[in-house]
Protein backbone atom coordinates (compact mmCIF):
# COMPACT_ATOMS: atom_id res chain seq x y z
CA UNK A 1 0.00 0.00 0.00
CA UNK A 2 1.28 3.59 -0.74
CA UNK A 3 0.33 6.67 1.15
CA UNK A 4 0.43 9.97 -0.30
CA UNK A 5 0.30 12.58 3.10
CA UNK A 6 0.10 16.39 1.97
CA UNK A 7 -0.29 19.46 4.71
CA UNK A 8 -1.67 22.57 3.05
CA UNK A 9 -2.16 26.02 5.17
CA UNK A 10 -5.44 28.19 4.06
CA UNK A 11 -5.92 31.34 5.35
CA UNK A 12 -9.88 30.81 5.29
CA UNK A 13 -12.49 29.56 7.75
CA UNK A 14 -12.75 26.23 8.62
CA UNK A 15 -16.65 25.54 7.71
CA UNK A 16 -15.62 27.41 4.27
CA UNK A 17 -12.67 24.59 3.77
CA UNK A 18 -14.27 21.52 4.59
CA UNK A 19 -17.50 22.82 2.21
CA UNK A 20 -14.87 23.37 -0.79
CA UNK A 21 -12.60 20.20 -0.23
CA UNK A 22 -16.29 17.99 -0.52
CA UNK A 23 -17.56 20.17 -3.31
CA UNK A 24 -18.19 18.48 -6.72
CA UNK A 25 -18.44 21.34 -8.55
CA UNK A 26 -15.04 22.91 -6.96
CA UNK A 27 -13.34 19.20 -7.69
CA UNK A 28 -14.59 19.15 -11.67
CA UNK A 29 -12.89 22.64 -12.01
CA UNK A 30 -9.28 21.58 -10.09
CA UNK A 31 -9.15 18.87 -11.85
CA UNK A 32 -9.15 20.72 -15.87
CA UNK A 33 -6.27 19.02 -16.62
CA UNK A 34 -7.60 15.37 -16.59
CA UNK A 35 -11.17 16.80 -17.74
CA UNK A 36 -12.75 14.60 -14.57
CA UNK A 37 -16.67 14.60 -14.60
CA UNK A 38 -19.00 13.20 -11.93
CA UNK A 39 -21.20 10.96 -13.79
CA UNK A 40 -23.41 9.19 -11.56
CA UNK A 41 -24.20 9.21 -8.22
CA UNK A 42 -24.02 12.62 -6.70
CA UNK A 43 -22.81 14.95 -9.89
CA UNK A 44 -22.78 18.05 -8.06
CA UNK A 45 -22.69 19.97 -4.77
CA UNK A 46 -21.35 19.12 -1.55
CA UNK A 47 -20.73 15.09 -1.19
CA UNK A 48 -22.33 13.89 2.67
CA UNK A 49 -22.04 10.76 4.40
CA UNK A 50 -23.28 7.96 2.34
CA UNK A 51 -22.59 9.55 -0.99
CA UNK A 52 -21.41 7.57 -4.05
CA UNK A 53 -20.05 9.44 -6.76
CA UNK A 54 -18.67 7.66 -9.94
CA UNK A 55 -15.99 10.21 -11.53
CA UNK A 56 -14.77 9.61 -15.35
CA UNK A 57 -11.62 11.11 -16.04
CA UNK A 58 -8.51 10.92 -19.41
CA UNK A 59 -5.58 9.72 -17.05
CA UNK A 60 -2.34 8.57 -19.26
CA UNK A 61 -4.51 8.60 -22.32
CA UNK A 62 -7.14 6.30 -21.00
CA UNK A 63 -10.79 7.33 -19.97
CA UNK A 64 -11.19 5.70 -16.73
CA UNK A 65 -14.37 5.72 -14.25
CA UNK A 66 -13.79 6.07 -10.29
CA UNK A 67 -16.97 5.28 -8.21
CA UNK A 68 -16.34 6.20 -4.63
CA UNK A 69 -18.22 6.41 -1.02
CA UNK A 70 -18.03 9.11 1.40
CA UNK A 71 -17.95 6.21 4.17
CA UNK A 72 -17.32 8.64 7.38
CA UNK A 73 -17.80 12.39 7.81
CA UNK A 74 -17.46 14.54 10.88
CA UNK A 75 -18.81 18.16 10.07
CA UNK A 76 -15.85 19.98 9.54
CA UNK A 77 -13.18 18.52 10.54
CA UNK A 78 -12.71 15.23 8.80
CA UNK A 79 -14.51 13.41 5.63
CA UNK A 80 -13.54 10.00 4.53
CA UNK A 81 -13.88 8.39 0.53
CA UNK A 82 -13.49 4.87 -0.22
CA UNK A 83 -13.32 3.28 -4.10
CA UNK A 84 -16.01 1.09 -4.81
CA UNK A 85 -14.73 0.24 -8.35
CA UNK A 86 -11.82 1.78 -10.05
CA UNK A 87 -8.43 0.75 -11.68
CA UNK A 88 -6.50 0.63 -8.17
CA UNK A 89 -6.68 -2.21 -6.21
CA UNK A 90 -8.29 -0.07 -3.29
CA UNK A 91 -8.09 3.51 -2.35
CA UNK A 92 -9.10 5.12 0.79
CA UNK A 93 -8.56 9.35 0.92
CA UNK A 94 -8.96 10.68 4.05
CA UNK A 95 -9.46 14.79 4.36
CA UNK A 96 -8.33 16.33 7.89
CA UNK A 97 -9.59 19.93 8.88
CA UNK A 98 -7.80 21.71 12.45
CA UNK A 99 -7.99 25.41 13.06
CA UNK A 100 -4.73 27.19 14.01
CA UNK A 101 -4.09 30.26 14.81
CA UNK A 102 -6.33 32.04 12.55
CA UNK A 103 -6.02 29.56 9.60
CA UNK A 104 -6.55 26.10 8.81
CA UNK A 105 -4.89 23.13 8.16
CA UNK A 106 -5.85 21.29 5.96
CA UNK A 107 -4.32 17.76 5.65
CA UNK A 108 -4.76 15.00 3.17
CA UNK A 109 -3.96 11.09 3.57
CA UNK A 110 -4.63 9.05 0.46
CA UNK A 111 -3.76 5.46 0.12
CA UNK A 112 -3.81 3.28 -3.07
CA UNK A 113 -2.87 -0.46 -3.79
CA UNK A 114 -2.33 -0.91 -7.22
CA UNK A 115 -3.12 -4.02 -9.46
CA UNK A 116 -0.88 -6.08 -11.63
CA UNK A 117 1.50 -7.62 -8.91
CA UNK A 118 5.27 -6.75 -9.55
CA UNK A 119 4.22 -4.49 -13.26
CA UNK A 120 1.90 -2.46 -10.85
CA UNK A 121 4.21 -2.03 -7.98
CA UNK A 122 7.11 -0.96 -10.84
CA UNK A 123 5.11 1.42 -12.71
CA UNK A 124 3.64 2.72 -9.43
CA UNK A 125 7.53 3.65 -8.14
CA UNK A 126 8.01 4.57 -11.01
CA UNK A 127 5.57 6.87 -12.22
CA UNK A 128 1.99 6.50 -10.62
CA UNK A 129 3.35 8.01 -7.12
CA UNK A 130 4.38 11.08 -8.46
CA UNK A 131 1.54 11.65 -10.49
CA UNK A 132 -1.08 11.10 -7.82
CA UNK A 133 0.65 13.62 -5.80
CA UNK A 134 0.89 16.12 -8.20
CA UNK A 135 -2.62 15.74 -9.02
CA UNK A 136 -3.52 16.16 -5.32
CA UNK A 137 -1.44 19.27 -5.07
CA UNK A 138 -2.85 20.81 -7.60
CA UNK A 139 -6.11 20.13 -6.37
CA UNK A 140 -5.49 21.68 -3.06
CA UNK A 141 -3.99 24.84 -4.55
CA UNK A 142 -7.28 25.13 -6.69
CA UNK A 143 -8.91 24.43 -3.40
CA UNK A 144 -6.79 27.30 -1.45
CA UNK A 145 -7.17 29.99 -4.22
CA UNK A 146 -10.79 29.60 -3.88
CA UNK A 147 -11.11 29.75 -0.24
CA UNK A 148 -8.67 32.66 0.16
CA UNK A 149 -9.94 34.66 -2.88
CA UNK A 150 -13.03 35.85 -0.91
CA UNK A 151 -10.83 37.21 1.77
CA UNK A 152 -8.63 39.19 -0.65
CA UNK A 153 -11.87 40.10 -3.10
Amino acid sequence: MTTIYLVTELKADIQKCFDAARDIDIHKRSTKQTNEKAIAGRTSGLCELGDTITWEATHFGIRQQLSVEITKLNRPYFFEDKMLKGAFKSTRHEHHFEEKNGKTIMTDRFQYEVPYSIAGKIFNALILKRYMTSFLVTRNQFIKSVVEADINS
